[in-house]
Protein backbone atom coordinates (compact mmCIF):
# COMPACT_ATOMS: atom_id res chain seq x y z
CA UNK A 1 0.00 0.00 0.00
CA UNK A 2 3.10 2.18 -0.93
CA UNK A 3 1.79 5.08 -2.39
CA UNK A 4 3.95 8.05 -3.84
CA UNK A 5 4.07 11.28 -1.86
CA UNK A 6 4.85 14.76 -2.45
CA UNK A 7 8.59 15.27 -0.29
CA UNK A 8 7.92 19.05 -1.91
CA UNK A 9 5.40 19.39 1.00
CA UNK A 10 7.41 18.91 3.53
CA UNK A 11 10.25 21.23 2.06
CA UNK A 12 9.55 24.73 3.89
CA UNK A 13 9.52 22.38 7.54
CA UNK A 14 13.06 20.95 6.65
CA UNK A 15 13.97 24.79 5.04
CA UNK A 16 13.08 26.20 8.33
CA UNK A 17 13.85 23.21 11.07
CA UNK A 18 16.66 21.07 9.15
CA UNK A 19 19.93 22.80 11.02
CA UNK A 20 18.28 23.76 14.08
CA UNK A 21 19.24 21.51 16.65
CA UNK A 22 17.07 19.53 18.83
CA UNK A 23 14.30 19.92 16.24
CA UNK A 24 13.81 16.62 15.11
CA UNK A 25 10.51 15.69 17.04
CA UNK A 26 9.18 19.38 15.81
CA UNK A 27 10.10 18.64 12.44
CA UNK A 28 8.48 14.54 12.98
CA UNK A 29 5.68 16.48 14.15
CA UNK A 30 4.98 18.87 11.18
CA UNK A 31 5.66 16.25 8.95
CA UNK A 32 2.62 13.87 10.69
CA UNK A 33 0.60 16.89 10.33
CA UNK A 34 1.16 17.21 6.39
CA UNK A 35 1.15 13.13 5.63
CA UNK A 36 -1.09 12.01 8.43
CA UNK A 37 1.54 9.59 9.30
CA UNK A 38 5.41 9.05 8.82
CA UNK A 39 6.13 7.78 5.32
CA UNK A 40 9.38 6.21 4.82
CA UNK A 41 10.75 8.19 2.28
CA UNK A 42 9.80 11.13 4.22
CA UNK A 43 12.00 9.66 6.96
CA UNK A 44 14.54 9.25 4.25
CA UNK A 45 14.49 12.50 3.08
CA UNK A 46 14.50 13.80 6.87
CA UNK A 47 17.49 12.08 7.46
CA UNK A 48 19.68 13.26 4.33
CA UNK A 49 18.61 16.96 5.27
CA UNK A 50 19.07 16.96 8.81
CA UNK A 51 22.31 14.82 8.53
CA UNK A 52 20.56 12.35 11.38
CA UNK A 53 20.94 8.72 10.40
CA UNK A 54 17.37 6.98 9.61
CA UNK A 55 18.19 4.42 12.51
CA UNK A 56 18.30 7.59 15.36
CA UNK A 57 15.06 9.08 13.36
CA UNK A 58 13.22 5.67 13.69
CA UNK A 59 14.19 5.25 17.16
CA UNK A 60 12.50 8.51 17.68
CA UNK A 61 9.65 7.89 16.06
CA UNK A 62 8.93 4.57 17.69
CA UNK A 63 9.47 5.62 21.23
CA UNK A 64 6.78 7.94 21.52
CA UNK A 65 3.37 7.01 21.03
CA UNK A 66 2.25 10.12 18.89
CA UNK A 67 4.17 8.99 15.53
CA UNK A 68 2.68 6.69 12.75
CA UNK A 69 4.20 4.78 10.88
CA UNK A 70 1.17 3.32 8.85
CA UNK A 71 -1.85 5.80 7.16
CA UNK A 72 -4.61 5.77 9.65
CA UNK A 73 -8.59 6.10 8.86
CA UNK A 74 -9.91 9.55 8.44
CA UNK A 75 -11.77 9.20 12.01
CA UNK A 76 -8.49 7.85 14.75
CA UNK A 77 -10.66 6.68 17.62
CA UNK A 78 -8.04 7.20 20.64
CA UNK A 79 -9.31 4.98 23.77
CA UNK A 80 -8.15 5.45 27.09
CA UNK A 81 -6.61 2.30 28.95
CA UNK A 82 -5.59 3.95 32.13
CA UNK A 83 -6.39 3.23 35.48
CA UNK A 84 -9.68 5.12 35.91
CA UNK A 85 -10.95 4.57 32.10
CA UNK A 86 -10.08 0.37 33.07
CA UNK A 87 -11.86 0.22 36.51
CA UNK A 88 -15.01 2.74 34.34
CA UNK A 89 -14.90 -0.56 31.94
CA UNK A 90 -13.00 0.45 29.17
CA UNK A 91 -12.70 -3.05 28.59
CA UNK A 92 -16.92 -3.17 27.30
CA UNK A 93 -16.00 -0.06 25.07
CA UNK A 94 -12.79 -1.45 23.78
CA UNK A 95 -15.61 -4.44 22.91
CA UNK A 96 -17.88 -2.28 21.24
CA UNK A 97 -15.79 -1.18 19.05
CA UNK A 98 -14.13 -4.25 18.30
CA UNK A 99 -17.85 -5.43 17.40
CA UNK A 100 -19.17 -2.15 15.61
CA UNK A 101 -16.10 -1.76 13.29
CA UNK A 102 -14.60 -5.56 13.19
CA UNK A 103 -11.02 -4.13 13.88
CA UNK A 104 -8.87 -4.69 16.69
CA UNK A 105 -6.53 -2.46 18.76
CA UNK A 106 -3.38 -0.78 15.67
CA UNK A 107 -6.00 -1.49 12.85
CA UNK A 108 -7.62 0.05 10.24
CA UNK A 109 -11.18 -0.57 9.06
CA UNK A 110 -11.73 -1.92 5.18
CA UNK A 111 -13.23 1.47 3.92
CA UNK A 112 -10.25 3.64 5.65
CA UNK A 113 -12.92 5.24 7.71
CA UNK A 114 -11.47 4.10 11.14
CA UNK A 115 -8.60 3.29 12.94
CA UNK A 116 -8.25 2.36 16.43
CA UNK A 117 -5.65 3.30 19.03
CA UNK A 118 -5.85 1.92 22.72
CA UNK A 119 -3.41 4.44 24.83
CA UNK A 120 -2.20 4.38 28.41
CA UNK A 121 -3.80 7.60 29.07
CA UNK A 122 -5.53 10.49 27.81
CA UNK A 123 -5.68 12.56 30.66
CA UNK A 124 -9.69 12.99 31.22
CA UNK A 125 -9.76 10.46 34.39
CA UNK A 126 -13.12 12.73 35.48
CA UNK A 127 -14.83 11.61 32.49
CA UNK A 128 -13.79 8.12 32.11
CA UNK A 129 -14.29 5.79 30.70
CA UNK A 130 -13.02 8.07 27.13
CA UNK A 131 -11.65 8.31 23.29
CA UNK A 132 -10.96 10.62 21.58
CA UNK A 133 -11.48 10.93 18.25
CA UNK A 134 -9.40 13.08 16.16
CA UNK A 135 -10.03 16.34 18.34
CA UNK A 136 -13.04 15.25 19.70
CA UNK A 137 -13.39 13.63 23.28
CA UNK A 138 -15.96 11.36 24.13
CA UNK A 139 -16.53 10.44 28.14
CA UNK A 140 -18.71 8.96 30.69
CA UNK A 141 -19.02 5.68 27.37
CA UNK A 142 -21.24 3.40 27.52
CA UNK A 143 -21.23 0.47 24.92
CA UNK A 144 -24.75 1.97 23.62
CA UNK A 145 -23.00 5.90 23.52
CA UNK A 146 -20.37 4.69 21.71
CA UNK A 147 -22.33 2.43 18.88
CA UNK A 148 -24.69 5.73 18.53
CA UNK A 149 -20.90 8.03 18.35
CA UNK A 150 -20.01 5.46 15.39
CA UNK A 151 -23.01 5.43 13.51
CA UNK A 152 -23.26 8.92 13.48
CA UNK A 153 -19.67 9.25 12.00
CA UNK A 154 -20.66 7.08 9.89
CA UNK A 155 -23.49 8.04 8.43
CA UNK A 156 -21.66 11.62 7.89
CA UNK A 157 -19.47 10.26 4.85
Amino acid sequence: MSEKINLNEIKPVLDELAQVKGSLITILQKTQDIYGYLPKEAIEYISERTGIAESEIMGVATFYTQFRLTPVGKYLIMLCQGTACHVNSSDLILQTIQEELGIDDGETTEDGLFSLKCVACLGCCSLSPVMMINEDTYGSLTPEKTKKILKELREAE
